[in-house]
């Protein structure tokens, strides 16, 4: 397992591996608009094979998590923790004093993996995320760094 930096060359693999987790992944174009000044993106390798990426957005002492995703067949495997505490980790080396995210409430496995992180629920936001019969809420979430 290895953690890098990617650059916008790895747009379309993540791309793929939103499509393959997420009901309703970002776009590739929207995934080739976080690499920039305001982002960081990492993913995780094994082998030569990206199983799993982080997008990070900063602005000031305020850092978002934009998107966490692991290949469904690489899910359960600790990927998705390791992932997330490398986003904290950068958080805190870039001053930042606190880390936002926002979950669908289905999502009950990814909001354990936050909480236990350390994570708190901060507010909802109704019917934010489509989903195939309608919307559904989004749980906002975050950590003090």
């Amino acid at each position: 397992m290895n953690l890098v930096t990617l650059s916008s060359q790895s747009t379309p693999e993540m791309a793929l591996i939103a499509t393959r987790a997420h009901s309703h992944p970002m776009s590739e174009l929207t995934i080739q608009s976080c690499f920039g000044d305001l982002y960081v993106c990492t993913g995780i390798y094994l082998g030569d094979e990206l199983c799993g990426f982080t997008i990070l957005h900063q602005i000031f002492e305020d850092a978002t998590l934009m998107d966490i995703c692991v290949e469904p067949s690489h899910q359960g495997k600790g990927y998705g923790k390791t992932l997330l505490d490398n986003v904290v980790s950068l958080a805190r080396k870039k001053d930042a004093e606190v880390l936002l995210l926002e979950v669908r409430e289905s999502a009950v496995a990814a909001q354990a993996l936050y909480a236990k992180t350390g994570f708190t629920r901060s507010g909802i936001r109704k019917g934010y995320y489509k989903t195939e019969s309608g919307t559904e809420d989004a749980i906002l979430m975050s950590l003090t760094l």
